[in-house]
This record gives structure tokens, C-alpha cells and sequence, in this order.
């Protein structure tokens, strides 16, 4: 073992000692003395562990669709509801309601203020964008988290 990787395996040991602290508080650490046994050498920012790599893992997007499905604009729609956000916005709403056009990849967002105005402000949604394009919806996909109609 060379005398560098036993300083790394050093650092990543007091590392994961402390609570798997940032190397740049391990640094703060040292300078201040506050740590009894802990070496005074200079902790590289660079270095990463496993568990912190492993944590912050995401999963890969989906491929990109090279084929579209539908033929017209809203003969699908996709949505999805949102919310409560933690930080109303300048109107006081709190949810969003996202509608995709499967055909166009058009993107609506609405803004709500409570949940159950999901239905009454997609059916407005709706019959401006069907006068608008002048095709009727034909298929609707969501997750099933918006509130059933009255």
C-alpha cells in the first residue's frame, strides 16, 4: 500500500466517522483543532464515497420516442396534478395540473388552488382546445390522483 492511498483510505475513514461529513468541514475541522486524533492533512474536495454516490443515484430517462403514436392533436392527452407545493404562488395556487399533447408535445400547465377545481378548470381547458384545433379528445391518460368529478 503506498503511503497516498493509505492517506485517502485515512480521510474517507474519518469521513464516514463523522457522519459521512462534507471534506470541506473536515478541512474547517482540522484548521480549528477541534477534533482530538484527527489527523491534520488537507482533505481533497474530489473524493466521493459510495454511500454519498449510491444516495444520490437517479434513475436513467426514457428513450426518446422516435414514432408518434397518434395522428391529429388531442387524440391524447396525457396529465398529471401536482401539489400542494410548499410556496403558493403570486395568486395564492398551490397545485399544478400539467396536460401534454401526445401528438404535438404541447405543453399546458394550470394553476390551482385547491385539488377539486381539477375537473371544473380541465373541462374550460378542454373546450378551448378542441375549438381551437377543431378535433374532439379521444383518449386521456393520467395517474388516477385527480379528484373525481361532483
Amino acid at each position: 500500500m503506498t503511503c497516498s492511498s493509505a492517506l485517502n483510505d485515512d480521510v474517507m475513514l474519518w469521513h464516514k466517522r463523522l457522519g459521512h461529513a462534507s471534506l470541506s468541514l473536515l478541512n474547517k475541522l482540522v484548521s480549528k483543532d477541534l477534533i482530538v486524533g484527527l489527523p491534520s492533512i488537507k482533505y481533497n474536495d474530489g473524493k466521493v464515497c459510495d454511500a454519498y454516490a449510491k444516495g444520490k443515484q437517479v434513475r436513467n430517462s426514457f428513450k426518446l420516442k422516435n414514432c408518434v403514436s397518434t395522428t391529429r392533436p388531442l387524440e391524447m392527452l396525457h396529465m398529471d396534478l401536482c401539489g400542494p407545493m410548499r410556496v403558493t404562488s403570486r395568486g395564492g395556487k398551490r397545485y399544478v395540473l400539467v396536460i401534454v399533447d401526445d401528438y404535438s408535445r404541447f405543453t399546458w400547465t394550470l394553476f390551482l388552488a385547491s385539488k377539486d377545481e381539477t375537473f371544473e378548470k380541465f373541462l374550460i381547458f378542454l373546450k378551448r382546445a378542441e375549438k381551437r384545433v377543431e378535433h374532439s379528445l379521444i383518449c386521456l391518460r393520467s395517474d388516477c390522483n385527480a379528484p373525481k368529478p361532483p
